[in-house]
């Protein structure tokens, strides 16, 4: 860990089956100040087998400092830091023979965020994304002119029409973002829901997981 790097070795946590034997695997990114305990019970939850669930751990349980609203620059290092982390996971979990459309990408509120984000700017085919009330990062008007495509992937997005830190408009246009990107995306809006993940959700992308395992 360095000031320029402040989540580069933080722990990972890991559920489920060794790396190596499960077919599909997780990457699971925690909410702002949460931990990658508090994420990985969500694994717990979800009744598909042959994932592997990996959690790591953002610096002072936080991800980057501000709103994902805010511009930019304002939440560096962190946000530089963190969608690099993500990266050499990815991309230590390909040196394992573990190609992209067998590696999950999901989380909750700012590791939703952040999961967004980071796939929008590396899109291939995954086997699933999961955005758990969270939008692609940036203030209203950011260019959304990502490269590549889904190719297909099944993206999962749910949120409340009245969250408190996720506007409805920023869901909206995530999931055109996908979309026009070539995913499929499933986009919930629950009325009145609180800041949370609920049981429909969970059934969704437990759904989504146990067709990618059938296909891996």
């Amino acid at each position: 860990m360095t000031p320029q790097d402040p989540h580069a070795g933080h722990p990972v946590l890991h559920a489920g089956p060794p790396i190596t034997e499960a077919r599909i695997v997780a990457i699971m990114l925690h909410g702002r100040g949460a931990s990658a305990e508090d994420i990985l019970g969500l694994a717990g939850e979800l009744s598909a087998r042959d994932v592997a669930f990996m959690a790591p751990q953002a610096a002072d349980r936080t991800w980057y400092p501000n709103s994902f609203l805010a511009p930019m620059p304002r939440n560096e290092p962190g946000l530089g830091s963190a969608l690099g982390m993500i990266e050499r996971l990815v991309e230590k979990l390909q040196q394992q023979q573990i190609p992209a459309n067998r590696i999950a990408l999901m989380g909750f509120s700012q590791g939703a965020c952040l999961t967004l984000e980071f796939a929008a700017r590396h899109a291939q085919r995954y086997a699933v994304i999961a955005g758990f009330s969270g939008g692609v990062i940036g203030p209203p008007g950011t260019p959304r002119n990502y490269p590549g495509t889904f190719d297909g992937t099944p993206v999962f997005l749910g949120c409340s029409d009245v969250d408190p830190h996720i506007p409805v408009e920023r869901v909206h246009e995530s999931a055109e973002v996908f979309e026009r990107m070539g995913a499929r995306v499933d986009k919930r809006i629950y009325p009145g829901m609180a800041h949370t993940i609920i049981a429909a959700e969970i059934e969704a992308v437990d759904a989504l997981l146990k067709s990618a395992i059938s296909n891996a």
